[in-house]
């Protein structure tokens, strides 16, 4: 995704006062106004579509050569939507039938910014229908749903070519998350993982690597997942954090085996305070501050231990043992210096991504498939990674960190 990068802004051409004045006589009202943007846009259209006949025939109009075989032959009316309401244009033709405007193709009914504005608020969760609505009243064009559904289903040609990209040869720090959507599935809504990477580059920028989606996680999936990565390039990952996501470990363990797995603390405190009332949880979080603040790992096992021993983990039992459980994915932090661990101390970086596609999810309630979902899915990360460039906060320190401890593994691709 941080390939998309939105287009510049571009200088208007000035207009000459002199043909301002001439097109605006009297008092503007804002109809009028659009009146005369859409006679003007017309008025171009079809001077632009006729210099491009004269171009096909190589004459200009009335200055036919004796030795032309092909000539014009009137024109043809086409009404075409634009990003303003729909606009009929007159059409130049040729004898032959070999002329193919490029500006707008033969079969066209779209003219440029109009597909834009459909994916647009397609990106912002509205359906087909409240799209088909909004059309309507808005610029009085009527399209049908199946219309609609055409120009959405281009996204995915951009899909395929995003999930199919090249991808770094080495991300210091990759962070998988899921969220929960629900798609119609043999005719039942059935409730499906949407996986999502992101990773940081050595830079410090940030990038989604890829979106997946699987109703059940486990090994076999992130084999699959792990395999993908690797056969689009990425030959290294230094630390992969995650939440906790089934069947991980054994998948990173047989594709990427020097890599180190890390549970995110966040996270891990965040299950931890569901054990606890309402009315405990300030305490506990305090209580277990000392765990993952400790210096080193022996510190940490010794007030984990302390914890256990307490009111609080004798009150709540629960969460020594989901601590415990989790240990060996949680005891690669301590071996981490300051800057790094404030890296991958949390999956809040990859969290936030998710809150606002959960927004977009939330209007839309469920898809119909699985195409459904991602292109929506995808549109939305199309808008949060568009403005993406600087990197993470606290990077450059901990860069200092992994080009020490991992040597060549961080330094060597990119000599």
């Amino acid at each position: 995704m941080a390939t998309h990068k939105k287009s510049p802004t571009r200088d208007l051409p000035a207009i000459p006062a002199e043909l301002v004045d001439q097109l605006v006589k009297g008092p503007m009202t804002a109809e009028s106004i659009q009146d005369l943007s859409m006679a003007l846009k017309k008025a171009l259209i079809e001077r632009a579509l006729g210099a491009e006949l004269e171009h096909h025939l190589g004459y200009p109009p009335g200055q036919r050569p004796q030795q032309a075989e092909n000539q014009r032959n009137g024109t043809s009316r086409k009404t075409v939507l634009t990003d303003e309401g729909p606009l009929p244009v007159a059409i130049p033709r040729d004898r032959d039938g070999s002329f193919a405007p490029l500006l707008i193709p033969k079969h066209e009914r779209r003219f440029t910014g109009f597909d834009d504005k459909i994916i647009a608020m397609y990106a912002r969760g509205m359906t087909v229908r409240e799209i088909q609505a909004f059309l309507l009243e808005q610029y009085g064009t009527e399209v049908s749903p199946e219309f609609i559904s055409s120009v959405t289903d281009a996204v995915m040609d951009e899909v395929t070519t995003w999930q199919s990209r090249p991808l770094e040869i080495m991300y210091p720090v990759v962070f998988f998350d899921a969220l929960r959507v629900k798609i119609r599935q043999d005719a039942v809504v059935r409730n499906k993982a949407v996986y999502l990477a992101l990773g940081v580059l050595p830079d410090g920028t940030r990038e989604i690597l890829g979106l997946w989606i699987e109703q059940t996680e486990g090994a076999k999936f992130w084999m699959r997942v792990f395999n993908e990565l690797k056969s689009r390039g990425t030959q290294d990952i230094l630390i992969a954090v995650t939440d906790g996501l089934k069947g991980m470990e054994q998948a990173l363990a047989a594709v990427y085996p020097a890599t180190t797995l890390q549970t995110c603390v966040v996270h891990l405190i965040r299950t931890s305070l569901e054990y606890a009332g309402w009315k405990d949880r300030r305490a506990v979080a305090a209580a277990l501050k000392p765990i993952y603040t400790a210096p080193t790992l022996e510190a940490a096992q010794a007030e984990l231990t302390r914890f256990e021993q307490g009111p609080w983990g004798q009150r709540y039992t629960p969460i020594t043992q989901a601590w415990r459980q989790a240990w060996d994915c949680v005891i690669p932090f301590f071996t981490f210096p300051p800057a790094i661990r404030k890296i991958i101390y949390t999956t809040n970086a990859i969290e936030s991504i998710n809150a606002q596609l959960r927004r977009a999810v939330k209007i839309r309630g469920h898809f119909p498939s699985d195409d459904a979902a991602t292109k929506l899915l995808w549109l939305v990360l199309r808008n949060i990674t568009g403005t993406w460039g600087s990197a993470t906060h606290d990077w450059k320190a901990a860069m200092n960190q992994f080009a020490i401890i991992y040597a060549e593994r961080f330094t060597q691709p990119y000599r």
